[in-house]
């Protein structure tokens, strides 16, 4: 567990001062995976998206560490070559025995277009924790649907909602035999962070997708991103669990009804109008339900 008097008296890796949007998820996931991290020797890498673009300005950085930029296609597989020059060099120059290799990347580069390179690194079990800012639509170039835009949400590309069910990318990628795997959100981020320390202690990829609330993208008020990111993992429109060494673990209990966490978003007004009857509403409630019995079997 993570020793967070030990952390509050460190120096956090990083900072304040970036160019995200008032109450970005993502922000909050980076600050938490950075800093759970603090008392350990870390390199990032990080996919091009609104964190890069927002926290890596020349002359400036918000990362107190070595950080990569890389493209939307190859986080993963610049990592396995940091991780790879690190194993030739690491005994010649001394270099510290506990390296951490973090690649943090959006739904975009992570569900699409770096899938590829991800999938490589999992089968190769390179030795990197990869996590995924999840917001659920490509938000830096014009909300944009993603393979990770949910069901009936309203996109740039699907203005009348989304007609297609999300992949699944956490059940993928524990289908590569990786020992660790687990869902977060940008609500809890003591639970994100007491997470990423406990990848830090297995070897291999460990996949971490964590759930980034979107204020420009969804349509919410930013001072409500930690309440929506609850809401998420409360009403099971985002389960919060673990996969551990071929074992599942729910982290959060489902306790809410869906229609809450939908009518505090504007991606989903077009399902409160006297059209739809909450038919929509109703329909996405029981996939919810289905989905989290199928969780619950898993985890006993």
């Amino acid at each position: 567990m993570i020793d967070f008097k030990k952390i509050s008296q460190q120096k956090g890796k990083f900072i304040g001062g970036h160019h995200l949007c008032a109450g970005c998820g993502a922000g909050i996931i980076a600050r938490a995976a950075a800093n759970s991290l603090s008392d350990k020797p870390l390199v990032v890498i990080v996919a091009t998206g609104c964190l890069e673009v927002a926290t890596t300005l020349i002359p400036k950085t918000n990362w107190l560490m070595p950080c990569l930029h890389l493209a939307f296609e190859n986080a993963p597989a610049a990592a396995s070559g940091v991780w790879a020059a690190y194993q030739k060099t690491k005994y010649k120059q001394k270099l510290p025995e506990d390296l951490q290799i973090l690649v943090i990347a959006g739904d975009g580069a992570s569900y699409d277009i770096g899938f590829q390179s991800l999938s490589g690194a999992a089968e190769r079990n390179d030795n990197l924790i990869y996590l995924c800012y999840n917001n659920e639509a490509y938000m830096n170039t014009g909300v944009q649907r993603s393979s990770a835009s949910p069901y009936c949400a309203e996109t740039s590309t699907t203005p009348a909602g989304k007609k297609k069910n999300p992949k699944d990318l956490t059940k993928i990628m524990i289908a590569h035999n990786i020992e660790y795997a687990a869902q977060a959100t940008a609500g809890d981020p003591i639970d994100l962070m007491n997470k990423i320390e406990k990848a830090s202690n297995y070897s291999g990829v460990k996949f971490i997708n964590a759930l980034a609330p979107c204020t420009r993208g969804w349509g919410f008020d930013e001072s409500k991103t930690v309440e929506i990111g609850m809401l998420a993992a409360e009403t099971g429109f985002w389960p919060i669990y673990e996969f551990e060494k071929g074992k599942y673990k729910i982290n959060i209990l489902k306790t809410k009804k869906i229609k809450e966490f939908l009518s505090m978003q504007k991606r989903y007004a077009h399902l409160f109008s006297p059209k739809e009857n909450n038919q929509e509403i109703e329909k996405i409630q029981k996939m919810i339900d289905n989905n989290w019995r199928v969780l619950e079997n898993l985890a006993k």
